[in-house]
């Protein structure tokens, strides 16, 4: 057989016969559903007839309370049948991871202290080749000191020197 791939427009042909079965699949299922109910319906409801005196009528409500009394007995017991039989179900399941070694509990977990490199190693593995040593890349610079910074003297000179109006005067005088 030759390994020939399907050409789209015959792919979206067949996906299209096979949506079309499905949509009259559906179709078919629920005509069945609405039979279904009105057979029900037939078998379980017959045709209400009033009666025209009221001790007839009083007789109907008595009985159609009493066959809804009945119907609530029949809900209940399917309900606790059902109850029963999905934990019978859920202690079945657990009885069999238990059988398989499935269970498993989870350990408490210890506080560890590691640096952001051993937690990314041991995350990533040999993977792991960002270096978080950010010192480690700067550049290296040496300082150069200039002579205006390198004064030698009493500081107080200085300030003596600029203070008063002579010294504002000088000020104004190196600036221009």
């Amino acid at each position: 057989m030759s390994d020939k791939k399907m050409t789209s427009s015959r792919r979206h042909h067949l996906k299209s016969l096979i949506l079309h079965i499905g949509h009259k699949w559906l179709e078919q299922e629920a005509i069945k559903a609405v039979e279904e109910k009105h057979r029900y319906m037939e078998e379980n409801c017959p045709v209400l007839s009033l009666p025209g005196s009221m001790l007839e009528l009083q007789d109907l409500c008595k009985k159609l309370h009493h066959q809804i009394d009945v119907v609530d007995e029949e809900r209940y017991d399917m309900e606790n049948k059902v109850t029963k039989t999905n934990k019978e179900i859920e202690d079945l399941k657990i009885k069999v991871q238990d059988l398989n070694g499935m269970k498993f509990k989870k350990p408490a977990l210890k506080k560890v202290r590691m640096s952001a490199d051993a937690m990314l190693a041991a995350l990533l593995g040999s993977r792991h080749k960002v270096d978080l040593d950010l010192r480690s890349h700067l550049k290296q610079v040496k300082k150069e000191h200039k002579e205006e910074e390198i004064q030698t003297g009493d500081w107080r000179k200085n300030i003596e020197d600029k203070a008063g109006m002579d010294g504002r005067k000088k000020m104004f005088e190196s600036e221009a």
